[in-house]
C-alpha cells in the first residue's frame, strides 16, 4: 500500500538563513534606493560677475556665471552674454568727458536683463581700462581722472555691486590674459586620468598669450629656463597649490592702430610734399589724416615738427614686400643688454610651448581664413595669402566685402603685414614653431581675453592651494557600497550552496 509521507518541518538553520537573506535584500534595496536619492540633480545656485574691457578703440561688457557650490573648480565658469558699446572706447571722451559714463548704459541695462533681478546687488562688476587709458593718462592726465570718474558715476547707478574702475597695467593684462585661456583650457588643475594624460602630454604644461590691441601688445609665457636677467619681467603664481615664474612684458604703442600711425608719423620725415605713396594700403586706395592728428599722442610726439602743409594725402601701392621692410623699421634690433631680446632693447628668453594668440591677433587672421585649428596653417602660406590679398585693387576688395566699414576693410593689408612682423621679426617665431601658435577667439563659449583672469583673480576664484576633496564624492561612495553590498551577498549564498546539498521534497513509500 502507498503511504504519503507528513511534510518535513523546515529546520531552524533554513529559517536563519531565510531571515539573513531577506534581510540582506531589504539592505540592499535601501542601499540602492540612498544612491538614487543622493543622487538627485539639486536646484542650480547660480552666481554672476560683470567685467567691462575698455579698450582704446571700443569697450565691450562681459557676463560671466558659474554654479556657486563649484567656484574654486577650475574651467566652471562660463561668458554667457557679451555686449559692444557703441561708439569709441572711454579715452575717445578726452573733450567731452561727462559723456563716457553713459555711452555704458545701454550695455548695463543688456546685463540686467541677462541676469535675474534679485540677483543684481549682489553681482560685482568691475571696469578695466586698457592701452588707450594709459596713453590718455601720459598725456592728459586731468582728463583721464574725469573720465574714470564719469566711467564709476554711471556704474554707481546701475544695479550691481560696483567694485572698481581702474586702468590696469600692461603687465596685468598680459597676466590676466594668460591666467584665463589657461583656466579655460584646464592648464591649472587635472585629477585623475586627466592629471595622468596631462603628464604623458609632451607640450609644455601652459599655454603662452599673446594679446593685441589698438594700442598694445602683450607676450606672456612660462620660460623653460629660470633666469634673473630681468626681474621686472617676472612675476610669480601659486595657483591650485603649484608655483608659476611667468614672463610677460606690455609693448605700448605697438597695437595695431598705434603701429599704423608710428608707420605714417616715419614715414612723413621722407615725405617732400603732402603726398604719400603707402605700400600698406591698397592700390587706389587715398586717404587724408590730418598732420595734427598723426602727432597727439605719446606714441608719435617724439616725431613732431614743423610741416610745410596740414594734411597729408594717403594713396595705396598695394605692395606687400615694401610695407613689410617699413613696418620692421618700428622694431629697432640694434643693440640688447640681455643674453637675448625682442626689440626695443626688451629681454625676452628663448620662446617655450605652444601659445594663444587672440583678439586682433584673431580677428585679422580670422578675416584673412588663416585661423584653420584642423589643419595648421604652415607660414609661408600665410605670408603668401596676406600677399596676395594686398595685390589687390581696392575697388575689388570693397565690392568683395561690402558689410565691413571701409575703415577697418582698408587696414587689414597693413594689419596682417605688422602681425607677421612682429611675431618674426619681434618676437622671431620661425617656420618651426610657427605652428605652435594657435589662433583663438573663443574657448568654449567664453572669449579669449584678459577679462575673465581679472575677474577670477578679484573674486578669489582661484586658489593658492588646492582645495581638500574627498578621494570618491558621494555618489560615487553610496555606489561603491552597493557593489559591495551586492558581492558580499551573492558570496555568502555560494557559500550556503556549496556546503548544504539543498534536499528534495520528500515522499515515503510504506
Amino acid at each position: 500500500m502507498l503511504v504519503t509521507g507528513t511534510k518535513p518541518k523546515m529546520s531552524w538553520t533554513r529559517k536563519i538563513l531565510l531571515i539573513l537573506g531577506l534581510l540582506s535584500a531589504l539592505a540592499v534595496i535601501a542601499l540602492i534606493a540612498v544612491a538614487v536619492t543622493q543622487n538627485k540633480p539639486l536646484p542650480k545656485n547660480i552666481k554672476y560677475g560683470i567685467v567691462l574691457d575698455a579698450g582704446s578703440s571700443h569697450t565691450n561688457l562681459y557676463v560671466y556665471e558659474w554654479p556657486a557650490e563649484k567656484e574654486n573648480d577650475t574651467g566652471v565658469v562660463q561668458q554667457v552674454e557679451v555686449c559692444k558699446v557703441e561708439g569709441p572706447g572711454i579715452s575717445g571722451y578726452s573733450h567731452a568727458t561727462e559723456k563716457a559714463g553713459p555711452s555704458l548704459a545701454q550695455c548695463l541695462r543688456q546685463a540686467e536683463e541677462v541676469i535675474p533681478s534679485k540677483q543684481h546687488q549682489e553681482t560685482p562688476v568691475y571696469l578695466g581700462a586698457t592701452a588707450g587709458m594709459r596713453l590718455l593718462s601720459l598725456e592728459n592726465e586731468s582728463a583721464a581722472d574725469k573720465v574714470l570718474s564719469s566711467v564709476e558715476k554711471t556704474l554707481r547707478s546701475a544695479p550691481f555691486n560696483f567694485q572698481g574702475a581702474r586702468i590696469i597695467s600692461g603687465q596685468e593684462e598680459g597676466a590676466y590674459g594668460w591666467i584665463t585661456i589657461n583656466y579655460l583650457l584646464g592648464n591649472f588643475k587635472q585629477s585623475g586620468w586627466t592629471k595622468l594624460l596631462h603628464s604623458l602630454k609632451s607640450i609644455s604644461e601652459t599655454s603662452g598669450a599673446l594679446d593685441l590691441g589698438g594700442a598694445s601688445t602683450q607676450i606672456t609665457f612660462v620660460p623653460n629656463e629660470l633666469s634673473s636677467e630681468s626681474p621686472k619681467n617676472l612675476l610669480n603664481f601659486r595657483l591650485y597649490g603649484k608655483d608659476y615664474l611667468v614672463y610677460t612684458h606690455s609693448f605700448l604703442c605697438y597695437g595695431k592702430d598705434q603701429a599704423l600711425q608710428q608707420k605714417l608719423a616715419r614715414d612723413l620725415q621722407t615725405v617732400e610734399n603732402s603726398s604719400l605713396l603707402d605700400p600698406c594700403f591698397h592700390q587706389g586706395y587715398q586717404r587724408t589724416v590730418n598732420i595734427s592728428d598723426l602727432f597727439k599722442n605719446p606714441c608719435t610726439s617724439a616725431k613732431k615738427k614743423q610741416f610745410p602743409f596740414s594734411q597729408l594725402y594717403i594713396q595705396g601701392e598695394g605692395n606687400y614686400q615694401k610695407c613689410r621692410r617699413n613696418i620692421q623699421k618700428l622694431f629697432n634690433k640694434t643693440s640688447c643688454p640681455y643674453s637675448s631680446c625682442s626689440f626695443n632693447g626688451i629681454y625676452l628668453p628663448p620662446l617655450q610651448g605652444d601659445f594663444g594668440a587672440f583678439s586682433a591677433f584673431y580677428f585679422v587672421m580670422n578675416f584673412l581664413n588663416l585661423t584653420s585649428e584642423q589643419s595648421p596653417i604652415a607660414l609661408d602660406k600665410v605670408t603668401s595669402t596676406i600677399e596676395s590679398f594686398c595685390a589687390r585693387p581696392w575697388h575689388e576688395v570693397k565690392a568683395a566685402y561690402r558689410q565691413i566699414k571701409e575703415k577697418y576693410l582698408s587696414e587689414y593689408c597693413f594689419s596682417g603685414a605688422y602681425i607677421l612682423s612682429l611675431l618674426e621679426n619681434g618676437y622671431e617665431f620661425t617656420q618651426e614653431n610657427w605652428q605652435r601658435i594657435h589662433f583663438l577667439g573663443k574657448i568654449g563659449s567664453s572669449d579669449a581675453g584678459w577679462t575673465l583672469g581679472y575677474m577670477l583673480n578679484l573674486t578669489n576664484m582661484i586658489p593658492a592651494e588646492e582645495p581638500a576633496v574627498p578621494p570618491l564624492s558621494h555618489g560615487s561612495y553610496v555606489g561603491l557600497m552597493v557593489l559591495c553590498s551586492l558581492v558580499l551577498v551573492s558570496v555568502l549564498l555560494f557559500a550556503w550552496l556549496l556546503f548544504h546539498k539543498p534536499k528534495c521534497l520528500q515522499k515515503g513509500i510504506v
